[in-house]
């Protein structure tokens, strides 16, 4: 784990209606890598992003789906997704902006 660099931890962000609309609350939703944690995941962010600060990290761990293809069975990849909060004197991230 400690083998992780902070621009290995965000792997992209989640682009959807429900992270469109939290984005009014100042949170942003990431896929971020399996073994990274919360503390890892707040210094990537603000490492990532000058000027920003991370008041929380809330994370979410998915397991692969199953699959079939004829009588074979499989999973799919587990995923981790992480939603940051920023603080209210923080700068927005830039990414998110004129979507």
């Amino acid at each position: 784990m400690a083998d992780i660099k902070y621009y290995d931890v965000i792997l992209k962000p989640v682009i959807t209606e429900k992270s469109m609309n939290a984005m009014g609350d100042r949170k942003y939703t990431f896929m971020v890598h399996v073994d990274a944690n919360k503390s890892m995941i707040k210094e990537a962010v603000e490492k990532m992003f000058p000027g920003t600060k991370v008041a929380s990290v809330n994370t979410m761990n998915c397991e692969g789906k199953t699959k079939r293809r004829g009588m074979t069975f499989g999973k799919t990849a587990a995923s981790k997704k992480a939603i940051v909060k920023l603080t209210e004197d923080s700068k927005e991230i830039e990414i998110f902006q004129g979507l």
